[in-house]
């Protein structure tokens, strides 16, 4: 079985955008912290937006494993085959 590079990689974007947001929320009530950016929490969005295209593609990773596993089983009879 040929591991996906679409898996590690979705759980390092993952991970890095969960840090992310954790650090904007704990610094959220800091608004000093935030004034070049015009008072908006950058960290916490964009730790979100990170976190959630982590997910995509590690879900996608998954997906594809998951596809290429039933492809390299066998086909019973009788059995419709999936796609």
């Amino acid at each position: 079985m040929n591991p996906d590079l679409r898996i590690p990689i979705g759980w390092m974007f993952s991970l890095s955008g969960f840090l992310i947001t954790a650090y904007g929320a704990t610094t959220s009530d800091n608004a000093v912290l935030y004034t070049k950016s015009l008072g908006m929490n950058v960290n916490l969005w964009w730790g979100l937006a990170i976190t959630a295209f982590g997910l995509v593609v590690f879900v996608a990773g998954q997906r594809a494993q998951e596809r290429k596993r039933q492809a390299s089983e066998p086909q019973q009879k009788g059995s419709p085959r999936r796609r």
